[in-house]
């Protein structure tokens, strides 16, 4: 485990779990007793509704973060959200304190982006308004404008608007940041984010949480096998002709 790492694992209260209802039901819930983070960038994968983005928003709740998006600093609400989970979890801290902080959601960044207009703070965003961008722009701009470094970063499915060029150049921007002092936690169905050298993979699936390589992805697979055998598979779906 790297000693400087801002969150450095997390854990449930007492190290007990609730029973019975969700998210408490999910299979992953059982391996967050103690779950370790050894690298400046740990990404969660693994298919919908095993959890993932529960677990980024738990981890945002606790930080402290508005759970919309942004850093610590905003309170904007459009609706109530609420995270059973994050009440039950423990965040181990690093002994040092980010200089910056940063949650960003897929789900809600045009709530987020109307806050950031509505407070007048676009100047941290490049100077343009990100609902005058477009989609994949804003969230690139945001991305190489406001974080700053030596910081403490949560994003959940950083790629929704993401071309594969963006993609790559957010993981050089990644990088960047990274040997700056940063940390990463990230939510993704993107090969191309996870497959960052010093990325530790944790794939969450209906038997947990397994530490897997990037080759052993269940996303890698998938995009090998049917970038290697599109056709046959369009085939099978009865797609080709």
């Amino acid at each position: 485990m790297i000693s400087n790492l801002f969150v450095s694992s997390i854990g449930l209260k007492d190290g007990k779990r609730k029973n019975g209802d969700y998210p408490f039901s999910l299979p992953i819930v059982k391996d967050m007793e103690n779950l370790v983070f050894s690298s400046p960038i740990t990404i969660f994968t693994g298919e919908n509704g095993t959890g993932k983005s529960t677990v980024v928003e738990a981890i945002a709740f606790k930080y402290g973060f508005n759970l919309e998006g942004g850093s610590r600093n905003f309170n904007f609400e459009t609706k109530k959200i609420s995270s059973l989970l994050g009440e039950e979890l423990q965040l181990a801290r690093g002994y040092k304190r980010p200089r910056d902080d940063y949650f960003f959601r897929a789900e809600s960044f045009y709530n987020l982006a109307s806050n950031i207009d509505d407070i007048g703070v676009i100047s941290s965003y490049g100077g343009v308004s990100l609902h005058d961008q477009s989609h994949g722009e804003s969230f690139f701009s945001l991305f190489l404008n406001r974080l700053r470094g030596e910081g403490f970063y949560l994003f959940d499915e950083p790629e929704a608007a993401l071309s594969p060029q963006r993609q790559l150049a957010f993981l050089a921007r990644m990088d960047e940041l990274i040997g700056e002092g940063s940390q990463f936690i990230i939510a993704t169905h993107s090969p191309i984010i996870m497959s960052h050298p010093k990325a530790e993979i944790l794939q969450f699936s209906d038997e947990g949480i397994r530490k897997v390589r990037f080759e052993e992805t269940d996303c890698f697979d998938f995009y090998k096998t049917f970038m290697n055998n599109y056709g046959d598979v369009l085939r099978r779906m009865g797609l080709g002709k």
